[in-house]
């Protein structure tokens, strides 16, 4: 079951980025640390309604932002489609217990029909450029790779931005 997050979920989510934090880093991908993603951020997500969670038999084992606010640091992408009637698609995780389980398709397909509920046309996002099984991932589901932008306080090393037209 995939639903809005609440306060209560704040814990647990913690505990899945930490947990996927580690085992990128065990993997030599160094995506997420010590900074990023942090409970100040996913407080915000809960606040704005835009945190949704995956539930399996009653374990929150996964989560996603999806967000139709345009965060500034995308301002220089060069996207396929105009800068209107967009989501964003931030904080993809899920348990490393529970991974290669199809359970971060099953978070991407529910954003999927998010979109078409909401006529959006096109969903957005980023990911580590030093994250191979997450950009093969992405562009198996149809996104394309357009552009690069930096977050200093996670890597020197640049982040790929990707478009799916809906």
């Amino acid at each position: 079951m995939i639903r809005n997050a609440t306060i209560n979920d704040l814990d647990r989510i913690i505990e899945i980025t930490k947990a996927c934090a580690a085992f990128m880093i065990s993997n030599k991908i160094f995506q997420w640390n010590e900074h990023y993603p942090n409970i100040e951020t996913f407080e915000n997500d809960v606040l704005k309604g835009n945190l949704y969670v995956l539930e399996i038999k009653n374990k929150l084992i996964g989560c996603l932002v999806i967000s139709n606010k345009m965060d500034e640091f995308y301002s220089k992408v060069n996207w396929l489609t105009p800068n209107k009637n967009n989501l964003y698609l931030h904080r993809l995780a899920v348990d490393p217990d529970y991974q290669k389980k199809g359970y971060a398709k099953q978070l991407m397909s529910f954003s999927f029909e998010f979109a078409k509920a909401n006529n959006i046309k096109s969903i957005r996002l980023d990911t580590f450029s030093g994250n191979p099984f997450n950009n093969v991932f992405y562009s198996n589901l149809g996104f394309e790779k357009l552009g690069e932008i930096y977050f200093r306080k996670q890597s020197d090393k640049p982040f790929y931005c990707f478009e799916k037209v809906m």
